[in-house]
């Protein structure tokens, strides 16, 4: 009787053995897992820089198209005319010395908003692009007067 016992033992454990040692990973499935996140973060790394930059390039557009627009008609409506190339967009935040229809500030804050590359905006009156009205622009990326420039032409 007791060799039976033995022996279910034996087995049991023979049993157990084989069940535990099925139920890890080797270690040539964790290099495998870790090789591909591996590279799943290097080429997330990779476009990092393409996926924020096209977010910056959207700001940028949305200023120069929609948030300036209304200062720079307010300024107009007062005026008769925009504020000239060498006015600037200054012109919005403090009185011109010329002015005495000034009824500014025509922007919400104290400081001339600048581009999303930490650069000021272009500003030109008459507009080089835009014959009948201003240009305004951002250098972009590059953050010299090229083609990946973002205006309101």
């Amino acid at each position: 009787m007791m060799k039976n016992v033995q022996l279910r033992t034996r087995a049991q454990n023979e049993c157990i053995y084989k069940t535990n040692r099925k139920s890890g990973f080797t270690l040539l499935e964790i290099l495998l897992v870790m090789a591909i996140l591996a590279g799943l973060i290097a080429f997330g790394v990779a476009n990092v820089d393409k996926i924020l930059g096209g977010s910056q390039a959207d700001t940028a557009r949305i200023f120069v198209n929609e948030s300036i627009k209304a200062p720079l008609f307010r300024y107009r409506v007062d005026h008769g005319t925009y504020p000239t190339t060498e006015e600037g967009l200054q012109a919005l935040i403090t009185a011109p010395g010329n002015s005495n229809s000034w009824s500014g500030p025509y922007l919400e804050t104290n400081d001339i908003p600048k581009d999303p590359w930490q650069m000021e905006y272009q500003y030109r009156y008459p507009g080089a692009k835009n014959k009948e009205g201003f240009d305004i622009f951002s250098l972009g990326p590059d953050k010299v007067e090229s083609g990946d420039d973002i205006g309101n032409w």
